[in-house]
């Protein structure tokens, strides 16, 4: 899917097809910020007036783009654990072994899509440090694509929180559940406090 164009990727998210649906927006929407990082550090590097900054911005341009690429594999990657789980769910259901093999094969399906939205939300999260720094010490004149990218973390860090969240409705794994939903709902505080904090440097309030 990384591979789509805008257009073509859009129209099939608006299809009737289930996926890519909001866990794989939510991966793209950390790329996107990753992005916005990455093009930031570039427009500082070789700026007389950033000199101090020019070590720090080189390695937040290799930083943003190693997790820029993680978070395009992600959006395929939620839509197959997606087709994972409902292929699970297809499962003849007559004998009582096909029945136990069934149940067995949708709980595995279930962790499978709930661990997938983690890693796009701990992923996006990554990404803040880095939002931060070039908004403080990148090129002043893309403060509000840094600003941007900051916002994009946080919807990021959500978006795959609620996908979290949802899955872990239906697991039966009592302290994989609660494991999981400690982890989504650390994630959710410490993003909401770090865009916060970002956001108060913007010069346009």
């Amino acid at each position: 899917m990384k591979n789509m164009s805008i257009n073509e990727f859009a129209q099939i998210v608006a299809s009737k097809s289930p996926v890519p649906g909001g866990g794989s927006i939510a991966a793209l929407c950390g790329a996107l910020s990753a992005g916005l990082a990455e093009m930031v550090a570039n427009l500082t590097l070789g700026k007389k007036k950033y000199a101090d900054s020019q070590e720090e911005m080189t390695d937040i341009i290799s930083k943003a783009a190693a997790l820029r690429d993680k978070l395009l594999n992600y959006i395929e990657e939620d839509s197959l654990a997606y087709n994972k789980v409902m292929e699970a769910y297809k499962l003849p259901k007559e004998t009582e072994e096909e029945k136990s093999l069934r149940l067995a094969k949708i709980e595995e399906g279930l962790k499978v899509a709930a661990s997938v939205p983690l890693k796009v939300a701990e992923t996006s999260f990554e990404i803040l440090p880095l939002a931060e720094a070039v908004v403080l010490r990148g090129n002043s004149n893309s403060v509000t694509d840094a600003l941007v990218g900051a916002m994009m973390a946080r919807t990021g860090v959500l978006s795959a929180v609620l996908n979290i969240r949802i899955n872990l409705d239906l697991i039966m794994d009592s302290e994989f559940v609660k494991d999981l939903k400690g982890k989504a709902d650390f994630l959710e505080a410490e993003t909401n406090k770090y865009e916060k904090k970002i956001l108060e440097l913007s010069p346009f309030k």
